[in-house]
């Protein structure tokens, strides 16, 4: 970290909003009028709409992230968290990785923490649970999916090969639906390679409480969404939560109950909980409130948007829709995220602040290779297309928006590979402990029963 005597803009959050706010800051700002500092635990940003492609092996894991260091060459990135802040010195306390945490003074704020897994006390779910937040989770949950069916394969117990075929998710948004239909196909496809197990034997199984999937892309496109997934033999309960999962035997509230050794969470998001610490005035959920500048409601130098933000969405209420908030999702992230950049190079500049107002311009999701659904809105007219179609938009649009031509490049390289190479079905389940194998070969040798014999002897005697 360097010190300087230029104003610091400190930006909480290296996540969308984080990365593109730091950018469009960076672009405006002119040479020397401050110093840009990014705060964020990990030294990267991953596009979270890809972590299911990531799961299923469609794309590298490391194509879905963004080095901040790369991206920013020019700012301050620092790897640690921001714990406190004080408002009226203006200091916000950071506690890195490594060492103590120490004081970094500011003069201009942005809060982009983004938001983490809505969770709910049920037992078990802390313990069986796999997330679905960081390419960590998405590249664990493929080697776990793998590493089931390995254990199916090589074992005569039922129970256990049941359970280990038996695979669950929670959440029926975008997260759980692509998920799901992701990994689904990679189970198919992995099967073949297994002389004993065939995808009639796998169990997939998506829960959610309300009563539809893919809210996002309208009532029509999810029940074709639902009937699509049905028809690959995944079962769907609908109007449904799950009471507990202890030792994997799950227990959903219309009396079902199975074994498993996967228990996928995507039931929704919250704001992060670090919120709450900061001193900043919060929704009823727990959102950053804000006014529709961005701006922070009470204040003149502090920013914030996307999913830990409570924004007002000014395009629906100019229609008409009164407590319209803008949803969490890419597509206003990035959007927010100039308009916050420019703001803030306004308002250190004295310069009035723009709001922000963005119509939807629809959804597309996809259910796995070559299956997908997707609604787009052109002024009053919704098209909604489903299938092949539809996953090439889904494509297309999260490739485009995918950050930096680089990682661009290398994801559309990694779906041209795809096209005529066959998925790679292996499983690397020993990155979860990388060091296991060396320890046991560096662990001293026990003495041998004939050495330690006489040892005893004269010991006793």
């Amino acid at each position: 970290m360097s010190t300087t005597e230029r104003p610091r803009i400190l930006v909480v959050g290296g996540g969308y909003v984080g990365l593109y706010a730091a950018k469009r800051i960076m672009k405006k700002m002119r040479y020397g009028e401050a110093t840009v500092t990014v705060v964020d635990p990990r030294s990267y940003m991953t596009y979270q709409p890809f972590l299911p492609e990531v799961a299923a092996g469609s794309i590298s894991p490391r194509h879905v992230v963004v080095p901040l260091r790369r991206v920013l060459p020019k700012a301050e990135v620092l790897t640690g968290r921001v714990t406190t802040i004080d408002q009226d010195r203006k200091v916000a306390v950071v506690t890195p990785l490594v060492g103590e945490a120490y004081e970094l003074p500011f003069d201009y704020l942005v809060i982009a923490l983004g938001a983490v897994s809505r969770t709910f006390p049920i037992p078990g779910l802390a313990e069986q649970g796999i997330g679905m937040k960081g390419v960590e989770e998405g590249i664990g949950l493929r080697n776990h999916v793998l590493e089931q069916l390995d254990k199916a394969e090589s074992t005569t117990d039922e129970n256990v090969r049941r359970k280990a075929l038996t695979f669950v998710f929670v959440g029926g948004g975008f997260a759980g639906a692509e998920t799901i239909g992701e990994v689904e196909d990679m189970a198919r496809d992995a099967a073949k390679y297994y002389s004993t197990i065939k995808r009639e034997d796998m169990r997939f199984i998506l829960v959610d409480a309300a009563d539809k999937i893919l809210p996002e892309v309208g009532p029509k496109l999810g029940t074709w969404g639902k009937e699509h997934l049905e028809s690959r033999g995944i079962e769907i309960y609908l109007n449904t939560s799950m009471d507990s999962c202890v030792d994997g035997h799950v227990v959903l509230k219309n009396g079902l109950e199975v074994d498993s050794n996967t228990l996928v969470w995507t039931a929704g998001v919250k704001p992060n909980p670090v919120l709450a610490r900061y001193g900043l005035p919060l929704g009823p959920r727990g959102h950053v409130d804000a006014e529709p500048t961005l701006q922070v409601k009470g204040t003149d130098y502090i920013w914030t948007a996307g999913d830990n933000a409570q924004v007002p969405d000014m395009a629906a209420r100019k229609a008409g829709v009164e407590n319209a908030w803008c949803p969490p999702n890419a597509q206003h992230a990035l959007r927010q995220a100039k308009v916050l950049g420019d703001n803030v190079i306004s308002g250190m500049r004295g310069f009035p602040q723009k709001e922000y107002a963005h119509s939807n311009k629809g959804a597309v999701a996809g259910l796995g290779l070559h299956k997908g659904v997707a609604m787009i809105v052109m002024g009053k007219m919704k098209i909604k297309l489903k299938g092949r179609l539809a996953w090439y938009m889904h494509r297309g649009y999260h490739g485009m928006a995918m950050p930096t031509w680089n990682r661009k490049i290398r994801v559309f390289a990694d779906w041209t590979l795809a096209m005529f190479l066959k998925r790679e079905v292996v499983s690397l389940g020993a990155l979860e402990t990388p060091r296991e194998e060396f320890y046991e070969a560096a662990k001293p040798a026990p003495a041998p029963a004939a050495a330690a014999a006489p040892a005893e002897k004269a010991k006793a005697s």
